[in-house]
């Protein structure tokens, strides 16, 4: 009897301990909740949709902060819109006197900006950096400027470049949100995708007389499946960051941690990282919007040889990141009425398409025809052709 007792308290203590440990490999595969996402370790944080850079999770997301080598997501793209792969670089005085992490390449030596672009994303080469600035916009300032300006265009109001390479200065700053659209613009280049998912790059200076080897530090990338990227950084202003790209089938996501710790903690930003990542593959899905049938009308034309004007949009079907309590929109604002002579193609407003009451993407309304001024010749043939018809 003593026997089967203990049997049948082995039974269930094993059941207990099945269970519990079932329990919690589901609380690990099933993602983050917004809980756990409250205590990420980052000082800022966002998790964006990787195509069009709407925030989907933010923590502090519009504080400015340093970013670290995270900068080189914009050098690297500002490179490649702005030259040729096969230019050659000369390393400046200047460059090789940069600070660790460097290549160590000699001044008066030339490569091709090609294989500096590896040594730039994969080790984060600060002399690599400041080269590169010197090759594309002539000096660090002005191609500081260039990387300012493609900033702007991408509508970043609250980020300032003042170094091609991240070390902390004055004025060298982004927000979490800003770093995630540049970063969610730099992944629909092919070749700095090509070039952030290289395992390593091995090339020599245009002499031939010094060989090089640059290994991708992004631990990453075999962390989760589906992840490409993006860049890692550290200084003593930014803490520890990093820039994360993933497609989980077919859904693109990009992560941003700024401040994620300080040494000892060099692995808080990956921890950050996969579960800003696994809580927006639990949350969100991809859902269809869009009509390229959609009516738009017409519009009034005062003073015109006809009193209205057919309108057109081209609004093509696009997918967006939606969460499961998201709604999608179509809105459609444009002018009530305008001043005859109205040339074809005319825009006199905007389709937008809005997840959560945010635009995540516009179209422009346009006339489909043109219509002249009423003149003195028009109103005489009308008045005819009316008599005619009496």
């Amino acid at each position: 009897m003593e026997r089967f007792i203990k049997i049948f308290l082995t039974l269930i203590l094993s059941c207990v301990i099945g269970l519990a440990g079932s329990l919690w490999v589901h609380g690990e595969e099933s993602g983050e909740d917004e809980e756990s996402l409250s205590g990420l370790y980052a000082r800022a944080a966002v998790l964006a949709d990787g195509e069009n850079g709407r925030i989907l999770w933010g923590k502090n997301e519009d504080e400015p902060m340093a970013m670290a080598s995270t900068t080189k997501i914009m050098t690297c793209l500002v490179a490649l819109e702005n030259a040729q792969l096969s230019d050659l670089v000369e390393i400046s005085e200047y460059a090789a006197g940069m600070p660790d992490v460097q290549l160590n390449a000699v001044a008066g030596d030339s490569f091709y900006l090609g294989d500096l672009l590896y040594a730039l994303m994969l080790e984060s080469d600060n002399d690599v950096a400041v080269a590169i600035a010197e090759h594309v916009g002539g000096s660090v300032e002005a191609f500081a400027e260039m990387m300012n300006v493609r900033a702007e265009e991408l509508g970043c109001t609250q980020t300032c470049f003042v170094t091609p390479n991240g070390l902390d200065a004055e004025g060298h700053c982004t927000t979490a949100a800003e770093l995630a659209k540049i970063a969610s613009e730099a992944i629909k280049n092919e070749t700095f995708v090509k070039i952030i998912n290289t395992e390593s790059h091995s090339f020599s200076n245009i002499e031939g007389t010094r060989q090089y080897q640059v290994n991708n530090k992004d631990a990453f990338l075999q962390l989760m499946d589906g992840a490409f990227g993006i860049k890692t950084g550290f200084t003593g202003d930014a803490g520890y960051c990093f820039v994360g790209a993933l497609n989980s089938e077919g859904r693109i996501y990009i992560s941003v941690v700024l401040g994620s710790g300080w040494p000892p903690n060099k692995s808080y930003k990956w921890k950050d990282t996969v579960s800003l990542m696994n809580y927006g593959i639990e949350k969100y899905e991809k859902q269809r919007i869009g009509n390229e049938a959609l009516d738009v009308g017409t519009i009034t034309v005062n003073g015109g040889c006809r009193r209205e004007a057919v309108l057109k949009a081209d609004c093509p079907e696009r997918e967006f990141l939606m969460g499961k309590d998201e709604e999608a929109e179509i809105c459609i604002v444009k002018d009530l009425s305008v001043e005859a002579p109205l040339a074809e193609n005319t825009r006199v407003g905007w389709v937008y398409y809005k997840v959560g009451g945010e635009t995540v993407e516009r179209f422009p309304i346009q006339t489909a025809e043109r219509v002249d001024t009423k003149s003195f010749g028009y109103c005489l043939k009308t008045m005819i052709r009316q008599w005619l018809t009496f």
